[in-house]
């Protein structure tokens, strides 16, 4: 037997000890120990340096807010000291995790740091440098060198761990479908590259303004939205590993790189005067430590030290469909109570004596989480749970579709706002004129959070309908709403006309009016327009999914593209109402058009799995 084949009844997942697997892993050339002792070696250098980088200053003649070092130090070894353990211990599939779970973070993190080098005045690192007057392009100090070549040496040893963990997954053979803990791992990464894309803190002190990453200076903007996205895909291909070292060192990796990214933010927020602890940083740290906790959770079916015995290996007892469907469920709901906040409270507010306009988009917000609220109730239905389920896995695309709408109104009116330097304790000589212009209300930021759970209500549809799948396959009495094997191959003349109504739908205006300008998706493209894309990619992805789709699964998930398709025609009235001379535009009837080709579609999907059986 070779390092990439197993007998049958060999565990998936680690090799149990003392077995001709186990053996291989170490003596084998497949299992590549030089290869793994080089990235440990790589991955040990680089925290040494960050570690020398956190002690020396990053800006000539700067210092950080607080006494940061004895933290930065601890941040940069601990992954090195797991590192390190790993391979000691021989555990090499954990090893090979642990060194790409730091390595896919690296290139964001390193992004972070050259902001102190393009404009450290700028730069949101009070536990590296705190400005206490005004600087222009302040000049890089000997400390930010240890900090850019320990992420490349992170990135280095990426490289040499590759390809031991395609070793492994090799060796464990096909994924386990008993996954439940694992799938908790992408509702975290979601959760915290979401928390990297907010402020990072709070600030009152005039030279550090904390923004988020959409209004940060470039470089930092470009590293969180490099982080926002590593993160959960780092999750998502240490979820999808046959081996569980590789998976939990995925895991735990990832974990500790968001640790170092989102820890720091918080204690300076706490301890250093004018700055406070701000979400962002919270949701960043709480789901780095999320993540290294499942690392210590069982991923497959027998791992080392554990014996299969009968009909208990591998049980999941948390957590099973019941609390997955509650979570889809509770979220759902979270998601259009806070779009009905965003909707009725004011999406702006005025620095003056100003009238302060109101946003016709915010009606869609509220239909929009009509929407989504119904299916989602019906989820704690148990023999309704699993079409609500896959109707929820579509609405929610309606608060992306009219929060965008809403977050494109407060953007074109505050972008030019002005700035009262007194809120930052600053004093100046002359007293400023009255404030003119808007910022943004309570709305906007009910607005984003509906969307912030839209998003990972989608993510937990989505696995619950894994876990559904995987419990009727084992409990063929179990009553999911999954039966039968696939949906008719009749459905794709319909499904193929739907989607090319529902691009056209999406892409041309729903109403006209004197002087409105609608925002599309090959002209006048706007923040607006992102919120259509995204509908768009929704709807789409669920038509592709529907011929490899049982047909109560089919039928629901186009239930819910019907919905959103209705939601988009709905803006007729609910916004077009609030401009004179409306009337309807060509996206008005082929949204409708291709509603009701879903629908049908819905129908013959049904209606052919019945007279197949």
């Amino acid at each position: 037997m070779t390092s990439r084949s197993r007998h049958p009844g060999d565990s998936a997942g680690q090799a149990v000890p003392g077995t001709a697997s186990a053996e291989l892993l170490r003596s084998e050339p497949g299992s590549r120990p030089r290869a793994l002792l080089l990235s440990a070696g790589l991955v040990s250098a680089g925290a040494v340096a960050l570690a020398a980088g956190a002690l020396l200053p990053v800006i000539q003649g700067g210092s950080p807010g607080f006494t940061a070092a004895p933290l930065l130090v601890v941040l940069a070894l601990a992954p090195a000291a797991a590192v390190l353990y790993a391979v000691v211990t021989g555990r090499t599939g954990l090893t090979a995790g642990l060194v790409l779970g730091l390595t896919a973070l690296a290139p964001g993190r390193l992004l972070l740091d050259l902001q102190l080098l393009a404009d450290g005045s700028l730069a949101a690192r009070p536990e590296l440098f705190l400005a206490d007057r005004l600087l222009a392009l302040p000049p890089a100090g000997p400390g930010l060198w240890p900090l850019v070549a320990g992420h490349l040496l992170t990135l280095a040893a990426g490289a040499f761990a590759a390809g031991a963990a395609r070793d492994e997954a090799e060796l464990a053979g096909e994924l386990d479908g008993r996954r439940r803990w694992r799938l908790l791992g992408p509702v975290l990464g979601v959760a915290g590259g979401v928390g990297l894309l907010l402020a990072p803190l709070g600030s009152g002190n005039a030279y550090l303004l904390a923004k988020n990453a959409f209004e940060g200076p470039t470089v930092a903007m470009a590293g969180y939205l490099l982080l926002a996205a590593l993160l959960p895909l780092t999750v998502l291909v240490a979820v999808s590993s046959p081996s569980a070292g590789v998976g939990k060192g995925g895991f735990a990796g990832a974990g500790l790189a968001a640790l170092a990214v989102g820890v720091p933010p918080v204690i300076a927020g706490l301890v250093v005067d004018r700055l406070s602890v701000a979400p962002g940083s919270v949701v960043v740290t709480v789901a780095g430590l999320a993540l290294v906790g499942l690392a210590f959770t069982r991923f497959d079916v027998a791992e080392v030290g554990e014996a299969v015995t009968g009909d208990q290996a591998g049980e999941a007892k948390l957590p099973g469909l019941f609390w997955w469907r509650l979570v889809t469920g509770g979220l759902a709901l979270l998601a259009a109570a806070a779009a009905v906040a965003g909707a009725l409270t004011p999406v702006l507010k005025a620095n003056g004596p100003t009238p302060v306009p109101e946003t016709p988009a915010r009606w869609l917000l509220l239909g929009a989480a009509v929407v989504l609220a119904v299916p989602a109730l019906f989820v704690f239905v148990p023999r309704l749970s699993a079409f609500a389920r896959g109707v929820v896995a579509a609405t929610w695309a309606g608060v992306v579709l009219a929060g965008a709408a809403v977050l494109s109104a407060a953007l074109s009116v505050t972008e030019d706002k002005a700035v009262d330097p007194g809120l930052f304790g600053v004093d100046l000589p002359v007293p400023l004129p009255d404030k003119v212009g808007f910022s943004a209300g309570p709305g906007v930021t009910w607005t984003f959070i509906a969307l912030v759970l839209a998003a990972v209500a989608a993510l937990a549809a989505v696995i619950t309908g894994v876990v559904e799948r995987d419990v009727s396959d084992d409990d063929s009495e179990m009553d999911t709403g999954l039966d039968g094997t696939r949906a008719s191959g009749n459905v794709l003349t319909p499904l193929v006309a739907a989607a090319v109504l529902a691009i056209a739908a999406f892409g041309t205006p729903v109403f006209t009016a004197p002087g409105y300008i609608a925002p599309g998706l090959w002209s006048d493209f706007g923040a607006a327009s992102w919120g259509l894309l995204g509908a768009l990619a929704v709807v789409l992805g669920l038509y592709a999914l529907v011929p490899r789709s049982r047909p109560a699964a089919a039928a629901s998930a186009l239930a819910g593209a019907a919905l959103v398709l209705g939601l988009r025609a709905a803006e007729l009235p609910l916004v077009g109402s609030e401009y004179d001379g409306s009337s309807a535009g060509i996206g008005f009837w082929l949204a409708l058009g291709a509603a009701v080709v879903t629908l049908v579609t819905a129908g013959m999907a049904v209606a052919g799995s019945r007279r197949a059986g």
